[in-house]
């Protein structure tokens, strides 16, 4: 018990001292309405953004901004007015990519740059060679390697020309593999950047929780240029998909104790000058209360009426134990997040160890010169043509199943019937005979009264004319051989019938 008691102490002491750092780190943040956009009203009447601007293909109603829409060769981007007045920053981006194909194209991008890009550009929308960060939504696969849909951020000191040819895994900071196409509800982005750590976490758009994120990617040593632009970019090439931006909220982060107050500050004058007069305001409406009561005894109140309208104290103490679990429980959750980082982290770190051992070395990383491979999984594509294969597969094999119940089904037929009746003989399958012979009786018979009335007609037939009874004879020779070949066939068919 002793043993225990000491185990669960130690649990509260742990529990307590992540609480105690995790809250000590948390930045402060701020909401920057100057450089954010949100529905409704998100374009004016006279089709502007406030403190921003686009342009190229680019078109801004009420609820959203189509950066680029589903045509061919379209591209557009807008851009924020003002540079940045803080150094770090978290950016929340809903958007829909959405597209008639199975397969979309171009992309979408997120920028912070020293300066603003084109809107016509040829990365995703806007300029190459940028000063600062792109954070690419790469949904076509221009390197055949069945890798995107991708999510990657590049840095660019203003020197360097994107690879389109590679998709830009020879320049990549950090990525992952995530499908943002045709989702059912909007996707999310969220882009943190605090103390030179760039992180990136996904909501891929396939329930409506609006806390659903996964962690993208997480970087660290990451400098970016102070005061610079905001930036959204898209385009489309021979694919097209709409790409449309819902919203762009940005929070300014600050370090605990260090929020900005806008430049005011009150004084302690002025404090102490505002204390007293709510002192003063406080004494003088209790004096006016004694008064009323006086003046209107009747309307007097008990004090017992207005209990319900405050807490006891049990109550404060019990709302206080579940403020204290919630914010435990949110503390836990954070504690999952960074394990889960720290987990992903160290699975890089061993595949790219095997990779190593191997001997199997492809590609850069930015800025530090290790070599990684990039690994080969399977992937959705491949996924869907093998259960189409299966598909193929099972109805075939069905078909097959079908016509084997058919030929089964007849034999079972033709051998009960030939065991009810050993002696019987199978019905041929040829013609009526004796059927066709009266008719050819019956028409030689008019053909004869034909010819006799012609005769009659015409007298005496000249010497090459031919007679009756040579057509008769003509005719009754076609006939034997017409029942000659008939009972020959007939023959035939009930030997294979035997074998049969």
């Amino acid at each position: 018990m002793k043993m225990a008691a000491e185990v669960r102490w130690l649990l509260v002491f742990i529990a307590f001292s992540a609480f105690s750092l995790i809250y000590a780190e948390t930045p402060h943040g701020k909401f920057e309405y100057k450089y954010s956009f949100k529905p409704p009203y998100l374009a004016q009447k006279d089709g502007s953004v406030p403190f921003w601007e686009y342009g190229g293909n680019a078109i801004a109603s009420a609820e959203n901004v189509r950066v680029a829409p589903s045509l061919r060769s379209q591209k557009g981007a807008i851009w924020v007015k003002n540079p940045i007045n803080f150094d770090w920053w978290e950016v929340d981006i809903m958007f829909r990519i959405t597209g008639r194909g199975r397969i979309g194209a171009d992309g979408l991008a997120f920028w912070y740059t020293s300066s603003k890009g084109a809107y016509n550009g040829t990365v995703f929308g806007s300029s190459d060679q940028w000063n600062g960060l792109g954070v690419f939504f790469d949904s076509f696969d221009n390197d055949n390697k069945h890798n995107n849909p991708y999510i990657m951020a590049v840095l660019n000191d203003g020197t360097k020309i994107f690879d389109h040819s590679n998709d830009g895994t020879t320049q990549l900071l950090s990525g992952c593999l995530r499908d943002f196409r045709n989702k059912p509800y909007a996707t999310r982005a969220r882009i943190e950047y605090y103390q030179n750590v760039l992180t990136l976490l996904f909501h891929s758009g396939m329930t409506n929780n609006e806390q659903d994120y996964e962690t993208c990617f997480r970087a660290e040593n990451v400098f970016l240029p102070k005061q610079g632009y905001f930036g959204i970019s898209a385009a489309t090439g021979g694919l097209a998909d709409d790409h449309d931006v819902i919203h762009f909220l940005t929070t300014s982060l600050h370090r605990p104790g260090q929020l900005p107050t806008d430049g005011y500050q009150v004084s302690a004058e002025d404090q102490i000058k505002l204390s007293q007069e709510y002192q003063d305001y406080q004494k003088k409406l209790e004096q006016q209360k004694e008064e009323y009561h006086r003046e209107h005894p009747d309307e007097r109140r008990d004090k017992d009426e207005f209990e319900e309208y405050f807490e006891t104290d049990n109550q404060r103490e019990l709302r206080q134990i579940f403020g204290g679990q919630s914010q435990m429980f949110n503390v836990l959750k954070e504690l999952g997040k960074k394990l889960d980082e720290v987990i992903g982290r160290q699975e890089r770190t061993l595949s790219l160890i095997s990779q190593v051992q191997v001997g199997g070395v492809v590609g850069q990383v930015q800025g530090q010169g290790q070599p990684i491979q990039l690994i080969d999984t399977i992937r959705r594509q491949e996924v869907d043509a093998v259960l189409k294969n299966q598909n193929v597969l099972i109805n075939a094999a069905q078909e097959i199943k079908s016509f084997i119940g058919d030929v089964s089904s007849k034999t079972e037929t033709i051998l009960s019937n030939q065991a009810r009746n050993p002696t019987a003989q199978v019905k041929p399958m040829g013609y009526d005979y004796q059927a066709i012979i009266v008719e050819m009786r019956d028409k030689f018979n008019v053909l004869s009264k034909d010819i006799a009335q012609i005769n009659s007609k015409l007298g005496d037939c000249p010497s090459n004319c031919l007679t009756t009874m040579m057509f008769l004879i003509f005719v009754g020779l076609q006939m034997i051989i017409l029942l000659a070949y008939s009972l020959y066939r007939e023959n035939k068919e009930l030997q294979a019938k035997k074998f049969y």
